[in-house]
């Protein structure tokens, strides 16, 4: 199994800003520079927030553009890409355990696992013995195109095939990288509140295909799905529901029937 380091380029942010300085001469003059705060001089500080917000944009400008070849490559070689996302703990990995487990026989599978640290995850689905890879984000949230695109390039997932994405699990960074993938996934176990849909909307309002995880605990729970649903549908109307155990098989066969449609032979 390869793994992918992703060093943590983005992450340093430093207290960039300008200000002007009077400095015994007769005229004012700007500069940027970073600097602590500890000097006994007097100065006026210009934020200037549209600095920031232009890198945002260019950012997600740039991931996009490479998303979208990633998704032409998924096209031409008929690779059916789902991006899974999650909260921690719902149940993202037993879902693809069980679901590579039932439909190998019948379905190519390959698979990139994103965390920020460890391989965990991957050895799990390494065991199953199809292909897997690691990209490991250190303190990064999230996967972007550019690591995708290098890990497809390591993985080379087989033309007719599914390739199934773990994201790092939180339900607020991923949903604004778009990987190219065909399809986004949003996972909610019964043990979570009915109102994360709309306590993150924008994960919810982004994704295709909502399952909801561990309903055989529902017995033990005070949870009510159709709440739940009822809250995921005021974001997105659109989304499609599969109600799962991934631990029991429970409900799975809906989900395998659109894994099955999704692959054009």
């Amino acid at each position: 199994m390869k793994i992918i380091d992703v060093n943590n380029k983005k992450a340093q942010t430093s207290h960039v800003h300008s200000h002007e300085h009077h400095h015994g001469h007769d005229h004012e003059h700007t500069h940027d520079h970073e600097h602590t705060h500890d000097h006994d001089h007097d100065h006026v500080h210009l934020h200037y927030e549209t600095k920031e917000i232009d890198l945002e944009k260019e950012i997600l400008h740039k991931n996009d553009l490479l998303a979208e070849r990633n998704r032409g490559y998924f096209d031409a070689k008929n690779i059916f890409s789902i991006n899974l996302v999650s909260s921690p703990g719902s149940g993202k990995t037993s879902l693809l355990e069980r679901t590579i487990a039932d439909l190998k026989k019948e379905i190519v599978f390959s698979v990139i696992e994103g965390d920020q640290q460890t391989t965990n995850d991957a050895d799990r689905i390494a065991a199953l013995e199809v292909p897997v890879i690691q990209i490991n984000t250190g303190k990064g949230c999230h996967l972007d195109s550019d690591m995708i695109s290098k890990a497809v390039k390591e993985l080379a997932p087989a033309d007719h095939s599914i390739l199934m994405i773990e994201n790092v699990g939180n339900l607020v960074c991923p949903s604004m990288f778009d990987l190219g993938e065909n399809t986004r996934a949003v996972i909610i176990s019964v043990t979570e509140g009915e109102d994360k849909p709309i306590k993150y909307p924008d994960m919810f309002y982004g994704s295709q295909i909502c399952i909801i995880n561990k309903i055989d605990l529902l017995p033990y729970l005070k949870f009510d799905i159709e709440k739940l649903k009822n809250y995921a549908k005021q974001v997105n109307p659109h989304l499609t529901f599969f109600e799962v155990s991934a631990y029991t098989g429970e409900g799975m066969e809906g989900w395998y029937d659109f894994l099955k449609k999704s692959i054009i032979n």
